[in-house]
C-alpha cells in the first residue's frame, strides 16, 4: 500500500508541479483539492476517497485531517501528503479554512436554485463526487445551504461537514483538467499582456512634458449641482432614476452630455466619483440605475424577496441609456436646468455589464450564432465568462435595435464581448472606442474578452487601455460596499485608488477629445501619457493598435 501511495502521490504531484502554482486561478484550486480532504465528522466518515486514474481509489484518515484543520498539527498519515505542499501554501490552506463567511441560507439557496448558479455547481460536482461516481451537485448544494446557517458565518468546514453522504469522492482528474485549463488561460493572458508592454514600449512618440501641462487626475476647475430624475417606461414596465451632475459654467455654450452605465450588483453611485470628476471639467453626466442588475435588485433576490435577474437585461440596459436620453430631449424643453444639454453627440462609460451596453449603444450587434455555437461547444469545465454569456442565448434571436446614433464615443471597461458580441459584432462600431482590460481579471478575462475584442473593431479611433495588475473591481468607487472578508484584497487588487484616477484621467482626455471636439486633449491619450500617469504595481500601458499571434 505505501508503495502504491507513493507512486500515486509521485504522479499527481507531478502533474500539478507542472502548473508552478504562480496565478491564483492555480493556487485557489490547489486550496479546493487540499479543502476537500477535511472529514465530515457529523456523518461520522471514517475516509476520504480519491479517484485518480489510472491508479484507481485510495484514502486518506479523516481523524488526521481533522487534526490538521483544527489545530493545525500534521499526524504521520497526513504527512505523507501534507510534505508535497509549501509551509506557505498550507498555512493559507489553513488560514482559508477558518474563514467565515457571512452569508445567510437564504442567500444561498437563491443563488444555487438560480440557473447560472446550477450550472456553476453542476460542474463543480463533476470535480466532487458522491459514492457511486455520481454528480455532487445535489449533495453540494445540500451542503452549502446547511453550512449557511452557521451564526458566526459558513465556513469550508461547514460545508464539508455537512456534506450528505458517508465518503466524499474527490476526482483528481477533473481537478488536475481544470487546473491545467486555468494554466493555459493564465499564459496566454500573460503572453498578451507581454505583448501589450513590448508593444508599447516600441512605440515612437513625441516627447511631452506632461508634469508642465494641466493634470487630469486632479479635480477639474468647475463645481456642480446633482439632481436626480425619476423614469418610467410604459412600454416595458421599468421604473429607474438617473443622477444628472450638471457643471457650473460661465458661457451659454451647449454642455457636453456623458452617460455612465453600472455593472452587476452595482447603482448610480458606483461611479459617482468619475460623474463627479467630468462635471468639474465641464461635462453634464448622467449616471443611471439599472433596476434589473442594481445592487437593491441582488439584495432582495438573495433574501428571497425577488426573482433572479432575468436575461433579457442584455437588452433593457441599452434601453435604460436610450430612453434616459428621450426623456432629456423632452424635458430640456421645460426644465431650464437641463436646456444647454448637447443631445446630438453623448459619450458613454461603462464598467462588465455595463461595458457591453457602451459598446451596444456605440453599434455593436450581438452574434446569436456564434454565441449559440459557442455554447453548444463548450466542453470546458469553469470557463466562467462563457457560462455568463451563454445565459443570453435564452433570448429569441434576432436583430435587436440597440445602437442609437446620438452616443458618439465609448469606453467600455473590463465588458464580455468574445462570443456575446464576437468579431463580426464589434467591428459595426464606427464611433470612438477605449477599451479597458485589467491584467489578474478572471471575471472578465482581458485576453479573451478585451484584448482579442480590441483588435476586431474597425473603427480607426480605438485604444486599448490595459492596468496590468488591475482586477475586474479595480476601477468601483463604492468598495466599502463589496465586503469579501479575508479574500478582498485579492479581488479587489493593488491601489485601486490610483485605478479611479487613470480612469478619471482618461475619461476626461478621451471625451474631451471626441465628444467636446478639443484636440489638446489628443496627446493625454498616448503611450507616452500613460507611462507618466503608471505607478507600479498598478502598470498602465495604452496602445492604438495591436499586432497579436492567433
Amino acid at each position: 500500500m505505501l508503495k502504491f501511495k507513493l507512486l500515486l502521490a509521485k504522479s499527481l504531484y507531478g502533474s500539478l508541479k507542472i502548473l508552478n502554482f504562480k496565478s491564483i486561478f492555480q493556487v485557489a484550486f490547489y486550496n479546493l483539492i487540499l479543502a476537500t480532504l477535511i472529514n465530515l465528522p457529523a456523518l461520522g466518515a471514517e475516509r476520504i476517497t480519491f479517484s485518480f486514474a489510472p491508479f484507481g481509489e485510495f484514502y486518506l484518515s479523516a481523524d488526521a485531517l481533522e487534526l490538521f484543520a483544527k489545530e493545525g498539527k500534521i499526524d504521520s498519515d497526513f504527512a505523507f501528503y501534507a510534505k508535497f505542499a509549501t509551509p506557505q501554501q498550507l498555512a493559507v490552506l489553513r488560514s482559508f479554512l477558518q474563514q467565515h463567511f457571512p452569508i445567510s441560507p437564504v442567500m444561498v439557496s437563491q443563488f444555487t436554485y438560480s440557473p447560472l448558479g446550477e450550472e456553476i455547481i453542476r460542474q463543480l460536482g463533476k470535480l466532487v463526487e458522491t459514492e457511486g461516481n455520481q454528480n455532487g451537485f445535489y449533495a453540494l448544494r445540500s451542503a452549502l445551504i446547511l453550512a449557511a446557517t452557521d451564526p458566526q458565518g459558513m465556513t469550508v468546514l461547514d460545508v464539508l461537514h455537512r456534506f450528505p453522504s458517508d465518503s466524499l469522492k474527490l476526482n483528481l482528474n477533473q481537478g488536475i483538467t481544470i487546473a491545467k485549463n486555468f494554466s493555459k488561460r493564465l499564459k496566454q493572458q500573460q503572453a498578451a499582456v507581454s505583448e501589450i508592454k513590448k508593444q508599447a514600449a516600441a512605440t515612437s512618440a513625441v516627447t511631452i512634458d506632461f508634469s508642465q501641462k494641466p493634470d487630469l487626475r486632479q479635480v477639474g476647475p468647475l463645481t456642480w449641482q446633482k439632481i436626480t430624475l425619476s423614469l418610467y417606461d410604459a412600454s416595458r414596465s421599468r421604473q429607474f432614476a438617473s443622477d444628472i451632475y450638471l457643471p457650473h459654467t460661465t458661457t451659454n455654450k451647449l454642455i457636453p452630455l456623458v452617460v455612465i452605465s453600472h455593472g452587476a450588483f452595482s447603482d448610480r453611485t458606483t461611479f459617482a466619483y468619475l460623474a463627479q470628476h467630468l462635471a468639474s471639467y465641464g461635462f453634464a453626466t448622467a449616471v443611471l440605475e439599472h433596476p434589473g442588475i442594481s445592487r437593491q435588485r441582488f439584495q432582495q433576490y438573495f433574501a428571497g424577496l425577488a426573482t433572479p435577474p432575468e436575461t433579457r437585461e442584455s437588452i433593457n440596459q441599452p434601453l435604460d441609456v436610450k430612453y434616459l436620453l428621450d426623456e432629456l430631449e423632452r424635458r430640456q424643453k421645460s426644465d431650464p436646468r437641463l436646456s444647454r444639454l448637447a443631445l446630438h453627440q453623448v459619450g458613454v462609460i461603462g464598467q462588465s455589464a455595463g461595458g457591453y451596453t457602451a459598446l451596444a449603444l456605440a453599434g455593436a450587434t450581438i452574434n446569436f450564432e456564434q454565441l449559440n455555437k459557442a455554447c453548444q461547444n463548450n466542453r470546458e469545465l469553469w470557463n466562467f465568462p462563457l457560462l455568463v454569456q451563454c445565459k443570453t442565448t435564452e433570448l429569441l434571436p434576432g436583430s435587436y435595435s440597440l445602437q442609437d446614433k446620438r452616443i458618439k464615443a465609448a469606453i467600455a471597461v473590463n465588458p464580455l464581448t468574445s462570443s456575446l458580441l464576437g468579431q463580426s459584432g464589434l467591428s459595426q462600431i464606427q464611433e470612438p472606442v477605449m477599451m479597458v482590460a485589467s491584467g489578474n481579471d478572471f471575471i472578465a478575462p482581458a485576453d479573451t474578452e478585451q484584448i482579442r475584442p480590441f483588435t476586431w473593431l474597425s473603427t480607426p479611433d480605438k485604444y486599448l487601455v490595459m492596468m496590468e495588475q488591475g482586477t475586474h473591481l479595480s476601477t468601483l468607487g463604492d468598495i466599502g460596499n463589496y465586503n469579501f472578508g479575508a479574500i478582498s484584497s485579492t479581488l479587489m487588487g493593488p491601489s485601486s485608488e490610483n485605478a479611479r484616477k487613470y480612469l478619471s484621467a482618461l475619461s476626461v482626455a478621451f471625451m474631451e477629445t471626441y465628444i467636446a471636439n478639443n484636440d489638446e486633449y489628443r496627446p493625454y491619450l498616448s503611450t507616452a501619457y500613460a507611462k507618466f500617469l503608471s505607478q507600479p504595481p498598478l502598470n498602465l500601458d495604452i496602445l492604438q493598435s495591436l499586432a497579436i499571434a492567433k
